[in-house]
């Protein structure tokens, strides 16, 4: 019988198998139009519930320590992710179809998202669904379906492309 740790850790590696698969590019597009950035679960883009949304004036951006250093966090303590295929500072998101499902965005209500302990330049973009993305250094954030708890990192280097942030804004990849 394998005990609760055992058990916990088969579902997160059978997890992460699912979801490098699905976020690996196979040589398609990697435009905003590309279904290839992140889709895993089977689920459709249609499913997915909106990422929370924050209040205006609350803190939008904070820092946590981590197995990688200090990392960037939403309020609720979850970690917040930047996306290879995005080009930085274009004021767009190239994540679409499947891949919001897996990494819904980080949006708040309002034009200037506090932040707290965060160094790297904040702003905002508008979503293909009108809603409003929070960006640190022109990356626009995101959270990761597969962290179910503060302080979880499972979609660190997802696909090669996927990483957390520092409070300077800088990738990091470790």
């Amino acid at each position: 019988m394998l005990s609760r740790v055992s058990k916990t850790a088969a579902i997160a590696a059978l997890l992460m198998t699912f979801v490098v698969s699905g976020c690996s590019s196979s040589g398609g597009s990697s435009g905003a139009g590309s279904d290839d950035t992140g889709g895993a679960y089977g689920q459709s883009s249609e499913s997915s519930s909106p990422a929370p949304s924050e209040e205006s004036g609350a803190t939008a951006l904070t820092v946590a320590d981590s197995d990688l250093g200090e990392i960037v966090v939403a309020p609720d303590g979850k970690t917040l992710y930047m996306f290879d295929k995005d080009t930085q500072g274009s004021g767009e998101s190239s994540c679409s179809g499947d891949c919001l499902t897996n990494w819904p965005p980080f949006t708040v209500d309002g034009d200037a998202p506090a932040v707290d302990g965060v160094t790297g330049e904040v702003g905002t973009i508008t979503t293909a669904a009108g809603d409003t993305q929070v960006t640190l250094n022109g990356w626009p954030l995101y959270y990761f379906a597969g962290d179910a708890a503060e302080g979880d990192v499972n979609g660190q280097g997802v696909g090669g492309i996927w990483w957390v942030l520092s409070p300077a804004g800088e990738r990091i990849a470790g």
